[in-house]
């Protein structure tokens, strides 16, 4: 299963590779979320499929959305629609993460199970820093896998986390050497899905009981304040000095 921006490898270990590929920063767009979600719905009615190990080519696993390129999301309600349809799907996933997982990437990595990083991972929920509001669920999965508090300072500083920190936060769950991402992250997948499928299928729905709605009910305020905080200075001032690689100089308009 190929197609331009996204391949799957099947393994007869019953683990799927899924790669982004859109090198070096796999910006994503509406095309490429809406991809991902019929590519891992595609996998649930696979039955040689038991884990999803979620990877990207090139430096960085996702830097989210270009904002100040060609590349940003066309209709973020579409994409945000098709991110719900990733939170549905009932195999479970796990990402291998490298370099930059900044904004909706760190969204897209957490609607994986687990996160296998290196020490060169940058998580990094930067949306106030360019004058916005956090989307793609993170309202959610990120106080529900850090707890409020430091959900609240990633979420107000737009600090970045390399993979230490990040393993301590619970951000990731493993700390590997780059050359051994890939590997690992496989062999973790492989680990699960030598259990029995029906039963982990069983178990993750429970554990996640809700999780779908209650992404879907987020991306709506999310989405809203998006669109209310794109038409002020600060996002213009935001997104051009993210540009610049400069301080922005925020006026509360």
């Amino acid at each position: 299963m190929d197609t331009t921006d996204i391949a799957v490898t099947l393994g007869d270990d019953h683990v799927a590779e899924v790669e982004i590929r859109r090198p070096p920063n796999n910006f994503f767009d509406n095309a490429l979320v809406e991809g991902l979600a019929v590519t891992l719905e595609t996998l649930d009615e696979d039955d040689s499929v038991r884990v999803s190990m979620l990877c990207s080519q090139g430096k960085h696993f996702c830097a989210g959305a270009d904002y100040g390129g060609a590349d940003g999301p066309s209709d973020v309600a579409a994409l945000y629609q098709s991110a719900v349809r990733i939170f549905r799907c009932r195999k479970p996933i796990v990402a291998a993460v490298q370099g930059a997982a900044v904004g909706g990437g760190l969204g897209l990595a957490l609607a994986a199970d687990f996160r296998i990083a290196a020490p060169e991972a940058r998580f990094a929920a930067n949306f106030a820093r360019l004058g916005f509001h956090q989307g793609f669920g993170l309202s959610v999965t990120l106080p529900d896998l850090i707890g409020q508090q430091a959900a609240r300072d990633l979420l107000f500083t737009g600090r970045r986390v390399n993979g230490d920190e990040a393993v301590l936060l619970g951000l990731a769950d493993q700390l590997v050497a780059l050359d051994d991402l890939r590997f690992t992250a496989h062999a973790y997948a492989a680990e699960i899905a030598t259990s029995a499928p029906l039963a982990v299928e069983s178990i993750r729905e429970t554990l996640r009981q809700g999780l779908a709605d209650r992404i879907a009910n987020a991306v709506v305020r999310e989405k809203a304040e998006q669109d209310r905080l794109r038409a002020t200075a600060d996002w213009s001032e935001g997104v051009a000095a993210d540009a610049a690689r400069r301080r922005p100089n925020f006026t509360r308009s």
